[in-house]
């Protein structure tokens, strides 16, 4: 009826008439049975276009499964994290703000169960995306610790951290977290790690990585030397390492392209 009468008698009107405009002022004056009819269609809809824009909106989440990481010294090792299935492979996968903010959760999940309290001066984000879970990290974990910002470029040489960068003053020998959206084969984190030492000597770094590649299509991997990076992981030597997810090439991309 809001179809055929939506644009007046001639079908010329601008406005459209809505089927919940055209019901309400005849509600009253119908049946009992018909008002409750009408609710429950009403629910019905809603729920379904709210299951409808979930599955759209969201990423598919694979394999939960636990993998040990280089930690401290009596740390605990073993971390909680999932699979991020492609499913269109060659393709970089599109991360929504759910998945993100699930795997910045996981993340913090893994810091509070390593075995001791990790007590943190700053939190480092490489990049925009790293700089988004540097934020979330501080705010939520971390009683709003001081945020440090490296910019990376590229040069000749491969990276450059450029002079917008921000390294906040700290005290000697602090705890850093940096925190990368993804680890792949480029050696970013022995790179960054170097700068950081050279700007705060002898300071304990943990490492934060929202996804890790692996070197075979199987994301539910056995060992953390199956990632693409674990090699250049371990040669930055780093306190820890938490990772929320791991992925296949050739990668995944932040929500809102966040570089």
């Amino acid at each position: 009826m809001a179809n055929a009468y939506g644009k007046g008698p001639l079908g010329v009107a601008e406005e459209d008439i809505e089927p919940i405009d055209l019901v309400a002022e005849a509600y009253e004056r119908l049946a009992p049975e018909d008002q409750i009819s009408l609710k429950k269609l009403a629910a019905t809809a809603s729920s379904s276009m709210q299951l409808q824009e979930i599955s759209v909106a969201d990423n598919v989440i694979g394999d939960d499964f636990s993998l040990d990481v280089p930690t401290v010294e009596y740390g605990n090792p073993t971390i909680q994290l999932f699979s991020l299935p492609n499913p269109k492979p060659g393709q970089l996968l599109n991360l929504t703000w759910a998945t993100f903010g699930f795997g910045v959760e996981r993340i913090i999940s893994q810091i509070k169960n390593l075995g001791r309290r990790v007590e943190v001066d700053a939190c480092f984000g490489i990049n925009e995306a790293g700089l988004v879970m540097a934020t979330f990290l501080a705010s939520a974990q971390f009683g709003r610790c001081p945020i440090g910002y490296l910019k990376c470029i590229k040069d000749r040489d491969g990276i450059a951290i450029d002079d917008a960068s921000v390294f906040p003053k700290l005290r000697e020998a602090p705890t850093i977290i940096l925190c990368d959206f993804e680890v792949k084969h480029a050696d970013v984190i022995g790179f960054i790690s170097a700068n950081i030492r050279r700007h705060y000597p002898a300071a304990e770094i943990y490492f934060a990585v929202f996804g890790a590649m692996t070197k075979d299509p199987d994301l539910k991997i056995e060992s953390f030397d199956q990632l693409t990076g674990a090699e250049i992981m371990r040669a930055a030597n780093l306190s820890a390492v938490f990772i929320a997810a791991t992925m296949n090439p050739p990668g995944i991309e932040p929500p809102l392209e966040l570089r």
